[in-house]
Protein backbone atom coordinates (compact mmCIF):
# COMPACT_ATOMS: atom_id res chain seq x y z
CA UNK A 1 0.00 0.00 0.00
CA UNK A 2 1.33 3.40 -1.02
CA UNK A 3 0.49 6.33 1.25
CA UNK A 4 1.40 9.92 0.48
CA UNK A 5 1.18 13.17 2.37
CA UNK A 6 2.08 16.58 0.93
CA UNK A 7 2.19 19.96 2.67
CA UNK A 8 2.40 22.77 0.15
CA UNK A 9 4.24 26.04 0.70
CA UNK A 10 0.83 27.67 1.35
CA UNK A 11 0.21 25.25 4.25
CA UNK A 12 -2.38 23.01 2.53
CA UNK A 13 -2.17 19.32 3.43
CA UNK A 14 -2.99 16.76 0.77
CA UNK A 15 -3.02 12.97 1.06
CA UNK A 16 -3.41 10.15 -1.43
CA UNK A 17 -1.29 11.69 -4.18
CA UNK A 18 -0.82 9.84 -7.45
CA UNK A 19 2.73 9.06 -8.62
CA UNK A 20 2.56 11.86 -11.19
CA UNK A 21 1.64 14.32 -8.43
CA UNK A 22 4.60 13.15 -6.36
CA UNK A 23 6.92 13.96 -9.26
CA UNK A 24 5.57 17.51 -9.37
CA UNK A 25 5.76 17.81 -5.57
CA UNK A 26 9.45 16.97 -5.71
CA UNK A 27 10.00 20.11 -7.75
CA UNK A 28 8.49 22.26 -4.98
CA UNK A 29 11.49 23.10 -2.84
CA UNK A 30 9.25 24.86 -0.30
CA UNK A 31 6.81 21.96 0.00
CA UNK A 32 7.21 18.98 2.32
CA UNK A 33 5.95 15.50 1.70
CA UNK A 34 6.08 11.98 3.12
CA UNK A 35 5.77 8.82 1.02
CA UNK A 36 5.23 5.53 2.85
CA UNK A 37 5.59 2.12 1.18
CA UNK A 38 3.84 -0.51 3.32
CA UNK A 39 3.91 -4.20 2.43
CA UNK A 40 4.67 -3.57 -1.24
CA UNK A 41 6.81 -5.91 -3.32
CA UNK A 42 10.26 -4.81 -4.53
CA UNK A 43 8.96 -4.79 -8.09
CA UNK A 44 6.35 -2.20 -7.11
CA UNK A 45 8.69 0.03 -5.09
CA UNK A 46 11.91 -0.11 -7.06
CA UNK A 47 10.90 1.99 -10.11
CA UNK A 48 9.72 4.91 -7.98
CA UNK A 49 12.73 4.80 -5.67
CA UNK A 50 15.22 4.62 -8.52
CA UNK A 51 13.65 6.80 -11.18
CA UNK A 52 11.45 9.29 -9.36
CA UNK A 53 13.61 9.92 -6.29
CA UNK A 54 16.95 9.01 -7.83
CA UNK A 55 18.19 6.93 -4.92
CA UNK A 56 21.37 4.91 -5.41
CA UNK A 57 20.74 1.28 -6.45
CA UNK A 58 22.77 -0.02 -3.50
CA UNK A 59 20.62 1.95 -1.05
CA UNK A 60 17.44 0.76 -2.76
CA UNK A 61 18.69 -2.82 -2.70
CA UNK A 62 19.43 -2.51 1.02
CA UNK A 63 15.94 -1.21 1.68
CA UNK A 64 14.03 -3.74 -0.42
CA UNK A 65 16.05 -6.93 -0.39
CA UNK A 66 18.09 -7.13 2.82
CA UNK A 67 17.56 -6.91 6.55
CA UNK A 68 19.98 -4.85 8.59
CA UNK A 69 20.76 -3.85 12.10
CA UNK A 70 20.18 -0.12 12.69
CA UNK A 71 22.58 1.95 10.59
CA UNK A 72 23.01 5.33 8.89
CA UNK A 73 24.47 6.00 5.43
CA UNK A 74 25.14 9.49 4.09
CA UNK A 75 24.55 9.63 0.33
CA UNK A 76 25.12 13.37 0.02
CA UNK A 77 21.70 14.66 -1.02
CA UNK A 78 19.87 12.27 1.29
CA UNK A 79 20.38 9.99 4.28
CA UNK A 80 19.53 6.30 4.36
CA UNK A 81 18.60 5.27 7.90
CA UNK A 82 17.51 1.88 9.24
CA UNK A 83 15.82 2.19 12.64
CA UNK A 84 13.99 -0.72 14.23
CA UNK A 85 10.95 -0.74 16.47
CA UNK A 86 9.11 -3.17 18.72
CA UNK A 87 5.38 -3.74 18.23
CA UNK A 88 3.16 -3.05 21.24
CA UNK A 89 3.15 -5.91 23.78
CA UNK A 90 5.26 -8.10 21.49
CA UNK A 91 8.89 -9.11 21.82
CA UNK A 92 9.92 -8.88 18.18
CA UNK A 93 11.48 -6.10 16.16
CA UNK A 94 10.41 -4.66 12.81
CA UNK A 95 12.72 -2.90 10.40
CA UNK A 96 11.91 0.55 9.00
CA UNK A 97 13.88 1.89 6.03
CA UNK A 98 14.00 5.68 5.82
CA UNK A 99 15.27 7.98 3.06
CA UNK A 100 15.58 11.53 4.34
CA UNK A 101 15.98 14.44 1.92
CA UNK A 102 15.77 18.19 2.31
CA UNK A 103 12.05 18.41 1.55
CA UNK A 104 10.88 14.80 1.76
CA UNK A 105 10.96 11.62 3.82
CA UNK A 106 10.39 8.20 2.27
CA UNK A 107 9.70 5.19 4.49
CA UNK A 108 9.48 1.51 3.61
CA UNK A 109 8.42 -1.42 5.80
CA UNK A 110 7.19 -4.91 4.97
CA UNK A 111 4.55 -5.14 7.71
CA UNK A 112 2.25 -2.54 9.30
CA UNK A 113 4.06 -0.60 12.02
CA UNK A 114 2.29 1.11 14.90
CA UNK A 115 5.10 3.66 15.12
CA UNK A 116 4.50 4.86 11.56
CA UNK A 117 0.73 4.83 11.96
CA UNK A 118 0.85 6.93 15.14
CA UNK A 119 3.04 9.62 13.58
CA UNK A 120 1.00 9.58 10.35
CA UNK A 121 -2.28 9.99 12.25
CA UNK A 122 -0.89 12.81 14.41
CA UNK A 123 0.22 14.76 11.30
CA UNK A 124 -3.20 14.27 9.70
CA UNK A 125 -4.76 15.76 12.82
CA UNK A 126 -2.23 18.60 13.06
CA UNK A 127 -0.19 19.40 9.90
CA UNK A 128 2.14 21.61 11.96
CA UNK A 129 4.16 18.49 12.79
CA UNK A 130 5.06 18.15 9.11
CA UNK A 131 5.82 21.87 8.86
CA UNK A 132 8.76 21.25 11.20
CA UNK A 133 10.51 19.50 8.30
CA UNK A 134 11.25 15.91 7.28
CA UNK A 135 13.95 15.70 9.93
CA UNK A 136 11.34 16.46 12.59
CA UNK A 137 9.17 13.62 11.23
CA UNK A 138 12.22 11.36 11.54
CA UNK A 139 12.66 12.52 15.14
CA UNK A 140 9.04 11.65 15.94
CA UNK A 141 9.45 8.20 14.37
CA UNK A 142 12.60 7.61 16.43
CA UNK A 143 10.90 8.86 19.59
CA UNK A 144 7.88 6.57 19.08
CA UNK A 145 10.24 3.65 18.40
CA UNK A 146 12.06 4.36 21.69
CA UNK A 147 8.72 4.47 23.54
CA UNK A 148 7.61 1.16 22.02
CA UNK A 149 10.94 -0.47 22.87
CA UNK A 150 10.70 0.81 26.44
CA UNK A 151 7.27 -0.86 26.74
CA UNK A 152 8.78 -4.16 25.54
CA UNK A 153 11.65 -3.91 28.03
CA UNK A 154 9.21 -3.16 30.86
CA UNK A 155 7.20 -6.21 29.81
CA UNK A 156 10.33 -8.36 30.12
CA UNK A 157 11.13 -6.75 33.46
CA UNK A 158 7.66 -7.57 34.82
CA UNK A 159 7.96 -11.13 33.52
CA UNK A 160 11.31 -11.48 35.28
CA UNK A 161 9.82 -10.25 38.58
CA UNK A 162 6.96 -12.75 38.24
CA UNK A 163 9.37 -15.61 37.59
CA UNK A 164 11.51 -14.56 40.55
CA UNK A 165 8.46 -14.75 42.83
CA UNK A 166 7.52 -18.18 41.48
CA UNK A 167 11.05 -19.47 41.99
CA UNK A 168 10.72 -19.14 45.78
CA UNK A 169 7.14 -20.42 45.96
CA UNK A 170 6.87 -23.13 43.31
CA UNK A 171 10.16 -23.84 41.51
CA UNK A 172 9.33 -25.88 38.42
CA UNK A 173 11.40 -26.93 35.38
CA UNK A 174 9.12 -24.87 33.13
CA UNK A 175 10.52 -21.72 34.77
CA UNK A 176 13.91 -22.50 33.25
CA UNK A 177 12.38 -22.37 29.77
CA UNK A 178 10.80 -18.99 30.54
CA UNK A 179 14.09 -17.66 31.95
CA UNK A 180 16.04 -18.65 28.84
CA UNK A 181 13.30 -17.20 26.60
CA UNK A 182 13.70 -13.86 28.38
CA UNK A 183 17.48 -14.05 28.06
CA UNK A 184 17.18 -14.61 24.32
CA UNK A 185 14.77 -11.67 24.00
CA UNK A 186 17.05 -9.39 26.01
CA UNK A 187 20.06 -10.41 23.91
CA UNK A 188 18.13 -9.64 20.72
CA UNK A 189 17.03 -6.22 22.02
CA UNK A 190 20.57 -5.48 23.13
CA UNK A 191 21.89 -6.20 19.63
CA UNK A 192 19.28 -3.80 18.23
CA UNK A 193 19.52 -0.98 20.77
CA UNK A 194 23.32 -0.70 20.80
CA UNK A 195 23.67 0.27 17.09
CA UNK A 196 20.43 2.27 17.17
CA UNK A 197 21.87 4.33 19.99
CA UNK A 198 24.90 5.10 17.83
CA UNK A 199 22.66 6.13 14.92
CA UNK A 200 20.86 8.63 17.16
CA UNK A 201 24.20 9.86 18.46
CA UNK A 202 25.33 10.61 14.89
CA UNK A 203 22.09 12.40 14.08
CA UNK A 204 22.46 14.50 17.23
CA UNK A 205 26.13 15.43 16.84
CA UNK A 206 27.24 15.13 13.21
CA UNK A 207 26.52 17.97 10.81
CA UNK A 208 24.32 16.37 8.17
CA UNK A 209 22.84 18.63 5.53
CA UNK A 210 19.36 17.16 6.03
CA UNK A 211 19.31 17.66 9.81
CA UNK A 212 18.52 21.19 10.90
CA UNK A 213 20.76 22.43 13.70
CA UNK A 214 17.76 23.32 15.85
CA UNK A 215 16.46 19.72 15.56
CA UNK A 216 19.64 18.08 16.80
CA UNK A 217 18.56 18.64 20.38
CA UNK A 218 15.51 16.43 19.72
CA UNK A 219 17.69 13.60 18.47
CA UNK A 220 19.92 14.10 21.49
CA UNK A 221 16.85 13.57 23.68
CA UNK A 222 16.02 10.30 21.89
CA UNK A 223 19.67 9.28 22.19
CA UNK A 224 19.39 9.74 25.96
CA UNK A 225 16.34 7.45 25.90
CA UNK A 226 18.33 4.72 24.19
CA UNK A 227 21.23 5.14 26.59
CA UNK A 228 18.77 4.61 29.42
CA UNK A 229 17.21 1.66 27.59
CA UNK A 230 20.58 0.01 27.18
CA UNK A 231 21.31 0.41 30.89
CA UNK A 232 17.91 -1.07 31.79
CA UNK A 233 18.51 -4.04 29.50
CA UNK A 234 21.87 -4.66 31.12
CA UNK A 235 20.30 -4.57 34.59
CA UNK A 236 17.42 -6.83 33.55
CA UNK A 237 19.86 -9.25 31.97
CA UNK A 238 21.80 -9.40 35.25
CA UNK A 239 18.51 -9.89 37.09
CA UNK A 240 17.58 -12.78 34.77
CA UNK A 241 20.96 -14.41 35.35
CA UNK A 242 20.49 -13.93 39.10
CA UNK A 243 17.01 -15.47 38.85
CA UNK A 244 18.46 -18.54 37.14
CA UNK A 245 21.11 -18.85 39.85
CA UNK A 246 18.40 -18.47 42.48
CA UNK A 247 16.33 -21.21 40.84
CA UNK A 248 19.29 -23.58 40.84
CA UNK A 249 20.09 -22.69 44.46
CA UNK A 250 16.49 -23.18 45.62
CA UNK A 251 16.27 -26.48 43.73
CA UNK A 252 19.52 -27.71 45.27
CA UNK A 253 18.40 -26.67 48.75
CA UNK A 254 15.13 -28.52 48.34
CA UNK A 255 16.98 -31.58 47.09
CA UNK A 256 19.28 -31.37 50.12
CA UNK A 257 16.25 -31.16 52.41
CA UNK A 258 14.75 -34.23 50.75
CA UNK A 259 17.99 -36.16 51.04
CA UNK A 260 18.33 -35.13 54.68
CA UNK A 261 14.79 -36.28 55.43
CA UNK A 262 15.34 -39.63 53.71
CA UNK A 263 18.64 -40.06 55.55
CA UNK A 264 16.99 -39.37 58.92
CA UNK A 265 14.19 -41.83 58.18
CA UNK A 266 16.73 -44.48 57.21
CA UNK A 267 18.77 -43.76 60.34
CA UNK A 268 15.70 -44.04 62.59
CA UNK A 269 14.82 -47.42 61.14
CA UNK A 270 18.31 -48.83 61.43
CA UNK A 271 18.03 -49.83 65.15
CA UNK A 272 14.47 -51.02 64.59
CA UNK A 273 15.67 -53.25 61.76
CA UNK A 274 18.49 -54.53 63.92
CA UNK A 275 16.19 -55.41 66.83
CA UNK A 276 13.59 -56.94 64.51
CA UNK A 277 16.25 -58.91 62.69
CA UNK A 278 17.90 -60.12 65.90
CA UNK A 279 14.69 -61.29 67.51
CA UNK A 280 13.25 -62.55 64.27
CA UNK A 281 15.94 -65.17 63.62
CA UNK A 282 14.26 -68.56 63.21
CA UNK A 283 15.68 -71.89 64.24
CA UNK A 284 14.18 -75.37 64.08
CA UNK A 285 13.96 -75.48 67.85
CA UNK A 286 14.84 -73.07 70.62
CA UNK A 287 17.58 -74.51 72.84
CA UNK A 288 16.89 -74.60 76.55
CA UNK A 289 19.46 -71.96 77.50
CA UNK A 290 17.82 -69.50 75.05
CA UNK A 291 14.18 -70.38 75.69
CA UNK A 292 13.71 -67.27 77.85
CA UNK A 293 14.37 -65.04 74.79
CA UNK A 294 10.97 -65.97 73.37
CA UNK A 295 8.97 -65.23 76.50
CA UNK A 296 6.46 -62.36 76.88
CA UNK A 297 8.83 -60.12 78.92
CA UNK A 298 11.40 -60.28 76.13
CA UNK A 299 8.71 -59.36 73.59
CA UNK A 300 7.84 -56.27 75.64
CA UNK A 301 11.54 -55.43 75.95
CA UNK A 302 11.99 -55.65 72.18
CA UNK A 303 9.04 -53.28 71.65
CA UNK A 304 10.42 -50.79 74.16
CA UNK A 305 13.82 -50.88 72.45
CA UNK A 306 12.22 -50.24 69.04
CA UNK A 307 10.56 -47.11 70.41
CA UNK A 308 13.26 -45.88 72.74
CA UNK A 309 16.26 -46.15 70.42
CA UNK A 310 14.87 -43.91 67.59
CA UNK A 311 13.65 -41.44 70.22
CA UNK A 312 17.10 -41.32 71.82
CA UNK A 313 18.73 -40.91 68.40
CA UNK A 314 16.33 -38.07 67.57
CA UNK A 315 17.20 -36.22 70.80
CA UNK A 316 20.92 -36.78 70.19
CA UNK A 317 20.68 -35.47 66.58
CA UNK A 318 18.79 -32.39 67.77
CA UNK A 319 21.51 -31.61 70.29
CA UNK A 320 24.19 -32.08 67.63
CA UNK A 321 22.35 -29.63 65.36
CA UNK A 322 22.02 -32.08 62.50
CA UNK A 323 18.26 -31.47 62.10
CA UNK A 324 18.39 -27.71 61.67
CA UNK A 325 17.32 -26.27 58.27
Amino acid sequence: MLKTMYLSAQGHLRTGLEPIDIAFALQDAQGLFWVDFEGMTPEECQPMLLNMFGFHPLAVDDALEESHFPKLDDWGKYLYIVPQSTPENRLETLELDVFLGENYIVTHHDAPMEVVQKVWSSIERDPRYLRGGPDHVLYRLADEAATATMAAVELLDDETDAIEAEVFEHPKPVLVERIFAIKRSMLHLRRIIAPQREVLNKLARDEFQMIDEKDRVYFRDVYDHYVRLYEIIESVRDLVSGTLDTYLSVTNNRMNDIMKTLTLITTFFMPISFVAGFFGMNFFATPDPLAEWVTRPMFVLAGVLMIAMPAAMYIWMRRMGWMQG
